[in-house]
């Protein structure tokens, strides 16, 4: 046994000085471009949802049978126009009851009040009690309450009544009636239609904190009718009229880190629906150059991207970047880089933190990014 033991040192020995004598790994053979910057136009772009800027759903405010529907579906509506009429004979038999009591509630406080006057008169000549007096003034404040009471009572019927019929509240475009002729409707529950405005119409779309102070100032520059900064897209398709920012939301959503900010856009030709998905398209800031480099020079792991940035000794080092819009073959570099670094574009699989590199240049060092 100790023979064996003794022959398994002398082999571990044996390769130990083996991997010495074969010393370090040989420098990985890769491929170097520099980080460059370009005047590239591009978009960035964001996932929207086409909207109105003005919608209403019609509900009842009464209950009762529908009596009367006074348009086509999809119809375009002017403010005030007349849309529905519920069955008001109840209510205008409410009215006219209410209308009765306030006449013999007004006829009582007359009375109630010539008899105060007259007690007080006689009351001037000691001629009736002080109670009797009382009395009479107690009659008229109780009149007078009354009185408040019954027109209370005639306004709110009176309101019913006008309740039963529905108007447009704006001019719009109207939807598909939810109701017919006939048709049961309850007070605050059952919706009727919705009218929505068309033209202009907006597009809702989130930005990230960092854009905010960006989207502010586009908020506040004059607004140019041949300005492309925002357009949107339908896959392949471009709308063909460019949109303004409408507003900015005030606060950020604390669960998102996102603010809402909405786009406006004319829509004559009615091409643009309500709740339509879209990508909305905001050119990039041309007074400023962009980084970039190589699309095939980025490493993704877990959801985070990293480049192999060649340091001293020909060693490279891993870092995080943050990446824009794609360009072609080429790639924006938000954040993590500095023009003029040398990045590693091929070889990338075999390079790990630390490793020695033998480098060659990349095969067109002047190619330009193709603009978009």
């Amino acid at each position: 046994m100790g023979s064996v033991i003794l022959a398994g040192m002398l082999f571990a020995s044996c390769g130990n000085k083996k991997q010495a004598a074969q010393g370090p790994p040989p420098p990985v053979p890769v491929t170097v471009d520099t980080v460059k910057e370009t005047d590239a136009a591009y978009y960035d772009e964001f996932p929207g949802t086409v909207v109105a800027l003005n919608e209403v759903k019609l509900t009842s405010q009464v209950s009762g049978y529908v009596t009367g529907v006074y348009f086509n579906d999809g119809d375009k509506v002017s403010k005030g126009q007349k849309l529905y009429s519920i069955d008001a004979q109840v209510y205008a038999a409410n009215y006219q009851q209410a209308q009765a009591n306030l006449e013999v509630v007004e006829s009582n406080l007359n009375k109630a009040q010539k008899d105060a006057d007259r007690y007080h008169e006689l009351d001037k000549h000691e001629a009736i009690s002080k109670q009797q007096v009382d009395y009479a003034d107690a009659s008229l404040q109780a009149a007078k309450k009354q009185l408040a009471a019954a027109r209370a009572n005639v306004n709110a019927v009176s309101s019913n009544v006008k309740f039963a019929s529905i108007y447009a509240p704006f001019s719009g475009t109207i939807g598909i009636s939810q109701v017919k002729v006939g048709t049961a409707v309850v007070a605050g529950q059952s919706l009727l239609n919705t009218v929505s405005t068309d033209n202009p119409i907006a597009v809702d779309f989130a930005i990230g904190q960092k854009d905010i102070y960006r989207f502010s100032k586009l908020q506040q520059e004059p607004v140019n009718a041949k300005d492309s900064v925002f357009r949107i897209a339908f896959g392949t398709d471009i709308y063909p009229y460019p949109g303004k920012i409408n507003l900015v939301d005030r606060a950020v959503d604390p669960q998102t880190g996102t603010i809402k900010t909405r786009l406006e856009f004319p829509n004559q030709q009615n091409l643009l629906k309500a709740g339509m998905n879209t990508t909305v398209k905001v050119l990039s800031n041309s007074s400023e150059k962009s980084k970039i480099i190589p699309y095939k020079a980025i490493v993704e792991q877990l959801g985070e991207f990293f480049v192999y940035v060649l340091g001293d000794s020909n060693k490279v080092s891993q870092r995080k970047v943050q990446t824009g819009k794609q360009l072609g073959q080429y790639i924006i570099i938000k954040d993590g880089l500095e023009s003029g670094e040398k990045i590693i574009t091929e070889g990338v699989q075999s390079l790990r933190e630390g490793s020695v590199v033998n480098t060659a240049p990349a095969k067109k060092p002047g190619e330009e990014a193709p603009k978009k």
